[in-house]
């Protein structure tokens, strides 16, 4: 029996897929991360950890997106118009307003690679950058012998669900159907989109075509504390 494929619909005011930014700038790119996916279902999934094993299984399965935006009334024949928001930029700092005495608050205070107080009191900025208002549809095959039990950990989740971060709270149901095929799942997702008067934007499809092609160092090879990543091509096309 061939694999089923999942839709997730990701819609949130904000979300961020950090792929290749560190440290004190933090963007995002224009859709979901196949990290940022795959992590998702390992917190519907209650997995924590590297994860090796599944992840390599995973590995073998494309995802594809496409990226729908919101649609405002226009004067003249143009029924309507798209609109997709500009990125937010949000600036924090971070260990400020601790006390560097306490043993507790002085754990929240960055330090230097040898553990000392780091240069300016420890408090750096940083800016972290959002999607607005955009809403996803992911579509990826399944193992058969694991659909089911995703599909439920999606609708019941054991910890929360976010968007690329976890101050990205969604605002609708995420698992949207298992599909006989990839077209049937597309047909679902533009029908979702036309009750939200959402328009697509644009597709990022996994490998070659004709398109931007991207290389991207996201598909997950180890999770837990040390992660590991290996790059795929992403080719974006314009709608």
């Amino acid at each position: 029996m061939a694999d089923p494929w999942l839709l997730m619909w990701l819609e949130a005011p904000l979300q961020s897929w950090g792929a290749d930014s560190r440290f004190g700038r933090r963007d995002s790119l224009d859709f979901p991360t196949r990290s940022g996916v795959l992590g998702l279902i390992c917190c519907a999934l209650g997995r924590s950890g590297e994860q090796r094993e599944w992840l390599e299984r995973m590995a073998h399965y494309p995802q594809n997106v496409i990226a729908y935006v919101r649609t405002r009334p226009a004067a003249g024949t143009v029924p309507v118009r798209m609109v997709r928001e500009p990125l937010l930029r949000d600036f924090q700092m971070v260990g400020s307003g601790y006390i560097h005495k306490d043993p507790w608050q002085t754990l929240l205070i960055p330090k230097t690679g040898e553990g000392k107080k780091a240069v300016g009191g420890g408090t750096k900025m940083t800016y972290r950058y959002y999607l607005q208002d955009m809403a996803y549809a992911v579509i990826t095959p399944l193992p058969q012998e694991e659909a089911e039990t995703i599909a439920s950990a999606l609708q019941n989740p054991c910890w929360d669900l976010y968007l690329g971060r976890k101050s990205c709270v969604p605002t609708d149901f995420i698992y949207r159907g298992l599909f006989a095929s990839e077209e049937e799942a597309e047909l679902t997702a533009f029908a979702i989109a036309q009750k939200k008067q959402r328009a697509a934007d644009f597709r990022a499809l996994q490998g070659g075509h004709d398109g931007d092609v991207l290389a991207l160092n996201d598909v997950p090879i180890q999770f837990g504390s040390h992660k590991m990543y290996r790059d795929r091509r992403v080719t974006v096309i314009p709608l």
